[in-house]
């Protein structure tokens, strides 16, 4: 595990902490050193890298598909671990949070053995999509004995016991998710339901509290801040650039840098990325 600072920890006033997330294996896994080195200088706090699982009840049509191209290159979970392991050392700043589905691809080793692979593999958080709540204790007790930090999620419409426990639990960072539906279906924000969630929970919360689903442009991001959020995660919309970069025979860590320049302000979303002819190595 990396003894560095927690997540987000170079959030400030005017700079949100900034989450991204993208399925291992799209752009395909030879590319992963590149798309991590490149976070690392584009300002991003975190990557939520997912080991792909298919039909994802979560997920909208942008992430599925993804989830798709990758499990058609056999993307597995340990050459996931494998990938993070090699890049780890090089990285400054970017934390990685592993996302994986209890049922695609941690029920077979169990709970012990893949927190520690993940530990092992230098990653800075797990969270666990599909945990039976049945689980949760093990699960728990496990990534404690790795010394593995975990991400909890709950919902801004989430009940007081549930936005509790979830606080109480989450020691790489809390994701509260905007609101109910599939990731980039484009359900309008509750602002004043969010702010009123925000303040409390980031007071309980002993790790920092990060706002996903629905959060595409700087903008967004700009206007989540005004509402009290501290950090942000953005998915389908940069997995829609990775997308149409691969279809257009881009180079996707370009486009993704374009992507992630814009979420920070330095380039207006209208504008064309700066994006370079790819080669054929991987795609």
């Amino acid at each position: 595990m990396s003894d560095r600072p927690g997540f987000f920890a170079r959030r400030r006033p005017g700079r949100p902490g900034l989450a991204v997330f993208l399925n291992a294996g799209d752009p395909p896994l030879d590319l992963l050193p590149d798309l991590l080195a490149m976070l690392d200088e584009n300002d991003v706090d975190c990557l939520e890298l997912a080991v792909p699982f298919p039909d994802s009840v979560t997920d909208g049509p942008v992430v599925r598909r993804s989830a798709r191209r990758a499990l058609a290159h056999d993307v597995t979970a340990r050459e996931v671990l494998d990938a993070v392991a090699a890049a780890r050392p090089a990285l400054r700043h970017l934390r990685i949070a592993l996302l994986a589905d209890w049922s695609h691809t941690v029920k077979g080793p169990g709970l012990g053995d893949f927190t520690r692979s993940v530990a092992d593999a230098g990653c800075d958080g797990l969270l666990l999509h599909g945990l039976p709540p049945r689980s949760r204790p093990a699960y728990l007790e496990a990534a404690e004995r790795a010394a593995l930090p975990v991400v909890t999620t709950c919902y801004a419409v989430s009940g007081p016991q549930v936005r509790a426990e979830a606080a109480a639990h989450a020691s790489a960072y809390l994701y509260l998710v905007a609101h109910y539906g599939r990731s980039g279906t484009g359900a309008p924000l509750d602002e004043r339901r969010l702010a009123e969630v925000l303040g409390p929970l980031q007071a309980d919360a002993t790790a920092p509290v990060a706002v996903g689903f629905g959060v595409r442009t700087a903008a967004d991001i700009t206007r989540l801040e005004g509402l009290g959020a501290h950090s942000v995660v953005v998915g389908s919309a940069g997995v829609e650039r990775i997308e149409r970069a691969l279809a257009e025979r881009r180079d996707p860590v370009e486009e993704f840098a374009a992507f992630t320049r814009e979420l920070r302000g330095a380039t207006p979303a209208g504008l064309p990325s700066t994006a370079v002819p790819a080669t054929t190595k991987g795609i």
